[in-house]
């Protein structure tokens, strides 16, 4: 292959065929064969990076990765809740006392938004993208509802805190060995 547009052509009949891992060795092969001036002359045929090609070709000369990977062990981005172990716990506390309908229920909410939500752990020290948060929440099996209220009555001024009383009765008398009966009315 002597000129720039040969090597273009070669690479755009082989490329569809290719994943990812095929594709930066075979590139990285072709620079090789090429010789000086051959990851530069591949990059402009290819579009592949030269920092992509020249770590194509330290893997053409370590050992193979094994079969059906296309990235080494750990190659890819740490799980959030790995790096940060006190996430998860951390948004079970801000959601759990505002968490509503029942524990053994598959439809289980929380009333705060995940931007509340990420905004709470963030002041906590667990920055986190509502995204996140939302994903984590999905996770746990929460269903993401959106507040509706209708304007029939006033809000009662201690609303909040009688439902955060109710909760702590709650989990007193569970804890207790108590039954518990929850009744919700409009």
């Amino acid at each position: 292959m002597n000129s720039d547009a040969q090597l273009a052509q070669f690479f755009a009949g082989m490329w569809p065929h290719l994943d990812e891992h095929a594709r930066r060795l075979v590139a990285a092969s072709k620079a090789v064969e090429l010789g000086y001036g051959g990851i530069s002359r591949v990059n402009r045929a290819c579009g592949v990076s030269r920092v992509t090609l020249s770590k194509g070709v330290e893997e053409l000369q370590a050992p193979p990765l094994a079969p059906g990977r296309i990235r080494h062990e750990g190659g890819a981005r740490h799980a959030l809740t790995s790096k940060d172990p006190g996430l998860t716990p951390t948004l079970d506390g801000l959601v759990e006392p505002t968490a509503r309908g029942d524990p053994q229920s598959p439809l289980r909410w929380t009333c705060k938004s995940a931007r509340t939500l990420a905004a709470e752990l963030a002041d906590r020290r667990h920055p986190v993208s509502h995204t996140k948060v939302t994903q984590l929440l999905r996770e746990d099996s929460y269903s993401l509802q959106g507040n509706r209220k209708t304007e029939e009555g006033g809000d009662h001024p201690d609303r909040d805190a009688q439902f955060r009383h109710i909760n702590r009765a709650v989990k007193d008398a569970l804890r207790a060995g108590d039954p518990v009966i929850s009744v919700d009315t409009n």
